[in-house]
């Protein structure tokens, strides 16, 4: 852009020479300052379209002069700017960076699985997702130190690097199953730490996958399998001996309950209970024919069918 107003001005230039050389012919005159019109307008309309720039939403501007970054930065949205500099687009939101060992999943086309060491000298490979963005206020100084390809200088080595110099630390079983969580956290402080004052702020580590031998995690489904049955068993004694704790209450109850009839019943009680057993008979609709012992050698046959 600059060098076309350069061109421009210096065409624009010519033609007031030539206008010069030309005082007597005043058609020729004429045409050159129609001509001239025409630059000095287009000169203008350049200006001004070179003075305005659109930065996209979640993304800022910098400014370069003369090859040197500036540290001012310009916000989403149409921007008046120097129409001397040009404007490198930078993206400040969250990025994902992975390496995995499926095909064209990552970045890296093919297997790109991270194979690293455990502290028991296993080989594991490991499929992982880095989350990340750049610093808003940090960028330009990125864009000086880094440039544009941060992504191969920093995030990529920074992560590999972090994965194998935390995963010496822990065996294999424990990155497998019960202290994965560590082992991510570990991985995010150490990515943290490669990422400070680069203009690269660290969001999350994704561990997508473990690949360990077939053995292995063969012997570690096995051990967290057995795990499980022990913790079912420990759950379904405990069951059980609640259960007998129970059955001791409920026969204590039923005991006491017991003692307290048998000192409570006498003759006149039961005569009342038989009673009122003949008169729920009696009235119930379904009998028409109620048997009525009153004593041990005669047994009187009552009909209670009213029809």
């Amino acid at each position: 852009m600059f060098t076309i107003i350069i061109l421009l001005f210096v065409i624009l230039v010519i033609s007031f020479l030539i206008n010069k050389q030309l005082k007597e012919n005043i058609q020729m005159q004429k045409v050159i300052n129609s001509f001239r019109a025409i630059l000095v307008a287009a000169i203008l309309v350049i200006l001004i379209f070179a003075s305005l720039v659109q930065i996209g939403p979640g993304q800022v501007g910098v400014t370069i002069l003369f090859g040197s970054v500036q540290d001012n930065t310009l916000k989403s949205g149409l921007n008046i700017i120097n129409p001397l500099v040009d404007v490198e687009k930078m993206d400040i939101k969250t990025q994902a960076y992975t390496m995995s060992g499926v095909k064209d999943e990552g970045q890296i086309k093919g297997d790109d699985a991270i194979s690293t060491l455990s502290s028991d000298g296993l080989t594991i490979k490991l499929d992982v997702t880095v989350w990340f963005r750049l610093s808003e206020n940090e960028v330009p100084n990125l864009l000086r130190t880094l440039g544009t390809d941060y992504i191969e200088k920093i995030v990529r080595p920074a992560s590999r690097t972090a994965l194998r110099d935390v995963s010496v630390k822990y065996t294999a079983t424990d990155i497998y199953s019960s202290k994965r969580d560590d082992f991510v956290n570990d991985i995010a402080k150490n990515l943290e730490k490669s990422f400070e004052g680069r203009g690269i702020i660290l969001e999350k580590v994704l561990m997508r996958n473990i690949e360990l031998p077939e053995r292995v995690r063969e012997a570690i489904d096995e051990k967290i399998a057995a795990e499980q049955r022990a913790q079912q068993m420990v759950y379904v004694l405990q069951k059980e001996k609640q259960e007998a704790e129970r059955k001791q209450v409920e026969a204590k109850g039923i005991a006491e309950a017991q003692k307290i009839i048998s000192n409570t019943i006498n003759p006149q009680y039961l005569q009342w209970k038989y009673i009122e057993a003949l008169k729920d008979l009696m009235n119930s609709k379904n009998n028409t024919i109620v048997i009525t012992p009153y004593d041990q050698k005669l047994t009187p046959l009552l009909n209670l069918n009213k029809q």
